[in-house]
Parts: C-alpha cells; structure tokens; sequence
C-alpha cells in the first residue's frame, strides 16, 4: 500500500489477494487482476534489438512484443483474425516452425577452471558433461532459490556457455568468481540462437547442415557451416517437439546469411516462423522462468527436485539450503506454502497468454489459496490447461513424495479457477479445475523426470 493509499476500513475484499497465503515470498506475487490494458510498447535504445530483429519485426510481420533479458522478443507472428496463438501451434505440432530466440543470451565461462567454477554454480554435476554435449540445469541462490534454468553447453573442454532464461546471470556469475578466483574468464559472447522445431525439424536441418545432423543425440552438439558462416548445432528446443536450435556465431555480421537459407527451408516445407510455442511447452510441462519459477522458487517447489543431487562431495551454491530442503520434503514437511501442479479446467477456450496470475480458490470453503502461473487450451485433450501454485498442505494425502508426486498421476483434488470473463462459463463465476498428470503430452524427446517415469511404468507392466 502505498503512502498516499488510505487503509481499507469498508470491509471490501483487498483488489491485491492477500488472503492468497505467500508468507515464504519477500516479494509476492502481485495478484491484482489489472487485465491487458492494450498499451503500445515503447520501442527505443534502451532495450537492444537483437540481429534477428528486423527479420522477425520488418519482414515477418511479427506484430507484439515482450522484453526478455533486456531484448525485444517477438511474440506474435499470425494476426488473431487468421488464427493467431492456434494458427501458430497447428505449424508447430503438424509442420514445422523457426523461432526467434536471440532473447537466449549465450553466456561463456572458459578457462583453465571452466568446469571448477561451473561445478560450483551449478546442482548437477558438470563433470558428467562431456564436450560437444550439453543439459539442461539450475543455478541457485544461498538461500535454495532458482536463480536461472539454462541449457549448458559444452563445446570443448574448457568452455561452457549458459543459454539462459529470463533473468541476470552474467553479473551474478561475474560476482561470484570476483572472492573465489577461478582462472576464467566470463562474458557475453556475440552469438544468436534461431529454433528449429516441429515434426519436420530434422527434414530442414538435413537440407541445412547435412545429413550428419541425423546423428545427433538428444543434448548433443554439432559443428556446422550455413550459408558460408560458423554456428553450433544442437537437438533440443523448448516446445517438446523434435526440435534443433542454431547458435549463429558472430551474430551481428552472420544473422541475416543464416537466418534467410533456413527460413527458406522452413517454408519450401509448409512451415512459418511463430512466436514460442508456450501453448505446447506448457503440455510438456517445460517450465518458465518468472511465470512458474524465479529466485524464490524451491526446486522442490516446482518438480525439480531431481535437478538436487542426493549424495555430492561438490560444494555448490545453495547446497546446504538445498539438502535442508530435502530432508525435511522426505519428512513430509514444507519449506514452502504453495506447491506446482498440473490442473485441467473448465471454460472457453484460452487461446493467448493470460495478462494476470488468476486466482484459484478452494471449493470448499471459497478461499482464495493460489494462482495459475501458466495457462492455454490443449487441442489434443480439448480442455483448458495449465500449471498453478497451489497449497502445499492439500497434496499432504497423495502417495507419494511431495516432489513427484504431482507428476505422476492424476490426482481426485479439485480447485476453482477465476477466469475472466471472456473465458468463464458463466461471467463471474469460477470454473472447476483437477489436478492432472503432468506432462498432459508426452515429449519427443523426454526430459530426465519423464523419462525415469516411463522406464517405472514399463517394469510395472
């Protein structure tokens, strides 16, 4: 509140939710339902473009934008009188589709002390990944917080680059080495990824790099030419797809050679470029950094408590916070209020990105008790779907680890969700949601937790 916002003395409900318990946040969630007010984005010198923009913007057509690690992202390709979000994940899931992620920010650690220092910033084990090999990991904070959730790359013995989500990484990074002193050296790097993702992904990468490409595995990089210019090659991609992404180095000269020959081929196979697939990596239930997750996120609050190793001599930041947490998750305790689920909803169709973090209440009593972080329609399932944060005590019932178990089955626990309007069964009203089994659709390549739960699925059977 504000000075100059007089308390509440009318007994009306506060517009901002506190009822919603965040007493684990030092910055809650702000759960005021402002809504989109249609502004204008402010286009100027003080966010950068990236080489891709006058591709995506100028000659694509791209017509909306958010702001990503201080970049513009385009995030918006087919007009809403054409189809719009939908039109744009048929491509992804029946053709094939080329993303503009130069937003991924390749940040390079290398030196003699490469793998030190990423050992001591990462939870995995960094030693385990091999060169020309990457995987996807968290950084943490003292306190056990997600500080980032990048795809590592390895590209030789003493290199890594981070291809970071949306937050400050650099600096931290930076900050870190400035009392440990590490021999590296970490920096920006002017490199650009593109995306390449959708059942045709391999068929335009074939025509692209060659038919190597066929040989890579899953997390696994390539050297590669396009169009007369250097770029690093891997098979991964945040939709759930098949997929590839591009690294094109030196960006700021090579953008524009190799984003044409690709785009190009993208299109001789019925494909677009589409803004990020957040419809399909939410059915695969990829995670999103400052939506689902951000520096005050438990691992174990967001179902990657598999990233926490349960028995390392590494000394990594956030360790002793982190087995803390584990202790007391395996005790049936909670270092945290609300916990990630998987909800399938009622309503019409959510079609576009919510604007708001919709409250969710119990159904029995009508308490306000959480929010939708992550919310669109499934065609495959024909309902509404979505991640939420939801009490933690409520899944205190299920038989399982709280850190799994909300991904391994569906679950008889009910919620209702407050849709707008436009999306309400009836104006006003809230719709019924239950928790469901997540991933709602299998990945093509399954993830580390995906793939454990299909390999105990199959020795049950």
């Amino acid at each position: 509140m504000s000075e100059n916002e007089p308390p509440r003395t009318d007994g009306a409900e506060h517009p901002n939710h506190p009822s919603v318990d965040q007493s684990d946040r030092t910055v809650p969630r702000n759960l005021r339902q402002s809504g989109d007010p249609g502004i204008e984005m402010l286009v100027s010198t003080r966010v950068r473009k990236s080489p891709f923009f006058h591709k995506s913007f100028d000659e694509e057509g791209a017509w909306r934008a958010t702001v990503y690690n201080r970049l513009y992202h385009p995030r918006g390709l087919v007009d809403p009188e054409d189809g719009g979000t939908m039109a744009e994940y048929d491509a992804l899931v029946n053709r094939v589709t080329l993303w503009d992620v130069a937003v991924e920010r390749q940040i390079r650690v290398a030196g003699p002390d490469a793998e030190a220092f990423v050992n001591r910033v990462i939870t995995r084990d960094a030693t385990e990944i091999e060169a020309m090999h990457g995987k996807y990991v968290i950084l943490c904070n003292e306190e056990g917080g997600i500080l980032n959730d990048p795809v590592l790359l390895r590209p030789g013995d003493d290199e890594f680059w981070f291809s970071i989500s949306d937050s400050t990484l650099m600096q931290w990074l930076q900050g870190v080495n400035v009392g440990e002193n590490y021999d590296v050296a970490i920096d920006e790097i002017d490199v650009a990824p593109m995306q390449i993702q959708g059942p045709l992904s391999e068929d335009v990468m074939v025509e692209v790099v060659g038919e190597e490409v066929s040989e890579i595995p899953y997390y696994g990089l390539m050297e590669a030419e396009v169009n007369g210019c250097d770029v690093l090659v891997s098979q991964t991609g945040f939709s759930g797809e098949k997929g590839f992404e591009i690294y094109v180095k030196d960006a700021m000269e090579n953008a524009e050679a190799v984003w044409d020959p690709v785009l190009e081929t993208v299109k001789d196979h019925g494909g677009m470029q589409i803004a990020p697939g957040h419809h399909r990596r939410i059915a695969a239930g990829i995670l999103s950094w400052g939506q689902d997750m951000d520096h005050e996120t438990s691992p174990f609050q967001v179902n990657l408590g598999y990233q926490v190793p349960d028995d390392t001599d590494v000394d990594y930041i956030g360790k002793e916070a982190l087995e803390r947490q584990q202790e007391q998750v395996e005790n049936g305790e909670y270092p945290f209020t609300h916990k990630l689920v998987g909800l399938k909803m009622a309503g019409e169709p959510i079609r576009d990105y919510a604007p708001d973090f919709w409250l969710v209440s119990d159904p029995e009593t009508g308490e306000e008790c959480g929010y939708v972080t992550s919310p669109w329609y499934s065609p495959e399932l024909e309902t509404n779907i979505a991640l939420a944060h939801v009490p933690a005590e409520k899944l205190r019932d299920l038989d399982a680890p709280l850190d799994d178990s909300i991904y391994d089955a569906d679950a008889d626990i009910e919620f209702q969700v407050h849709l707008p309007d436009e999306y309400a069964e009836e104006p006003g009203e809230p719709v019924y949601a239950t928790v469901s089994e997540v991933p709602f659709q299998e990945s093509v390549n399954p993830s580390a937790r995906e793939q454990a739960k299909l390999n105990a699925s199959r020795a049950d059977e």
